[in-house]
């Protein structure tokens, strides 16, 4: 169900959509940080937060699961795996199988945040550089520390991937690329303009 009904009550993004989730029941999937972050966010708007983790352990930061653990909101259920998504035209409710028991059980709810993390599709660069979790290392301006080579998108390393960053990188690195041509000549030496 997760295709069929992204946008209609399967989200990614926490802060860009929890809004329409306000005093309603809502479910995270994944147990990093984000997935924390996310339950804690939700906690504030929404009605009850299920923090659905694949493992009895979440992979979060100390101080997230803490804060995940003390609030009455999140109710966290480990060793957990969805099985499906379920609803007419919005979400209504998820197949959730304890890993440990077998035990199926539905959960009535309204919506699903998807939080499991991101495969970054950077092998191309794995031969030009040291990555950092799989992701391609570039501040702002999108340059890499190779000289010449820059990098926009998801496949960057930042701490917010959506449609907005990744086109604010693209902008960035034509920026970027504009300058560095204008003060290079071909082989990559300061000098006249191109």
């Amino acid at each position: 169900g997760e295709e069929a009904f992204a946008g209609a009550g399967v989200s990614y993004c926490a802060t860009c959509d929890g809004a329409f989730f306000k005093d309603k029941t809502v479910a995270v999937i994944g147990g990093g940080d984000v997935a924390l972050e996310d339950a804690l966010y939700l906690a504030n708007i929404c009605k009850q937060v299920y923090l659905i983790h694949r493992r009895n352990e979440l992979r979060g930061t100390k101080a997230l699961q803490e804060q995940v653990f003390a609030n009455e909101k999140i109710t966290f259920l480990g060793a957990s795996e969805v099985m499906e998504i379920i609803g007419d035209k919005q979400v209504s409710k998820v197949i959730v199988r304890d890993k440990e028991t077998d035990e199926v059980k539905e959960l009535a709810l309204d919506g699903t945040f998807i939080a499991v993390g991101m495969e970054p599709q950077s092998a191309l660069y794995e031969p030009l550089m040291k990555l950092e979790h799989g992701y391609v290392p570039a501040q702002e301006d999108c340059a890499t520390k190779r000289a010449g080579l820059y990098v926009a998108g998801d496949v960057r390393t930042k701490r917010l991937r959506q449609i907005v960053t990744a086109v604010s990188d693209g902008a960035n690195a034509v920026y970027s690329i504009t300058e560095y041509l204008t003060t290079n000549d071909k082989e990559g030496r300061s000098g006249k303009p191109c």
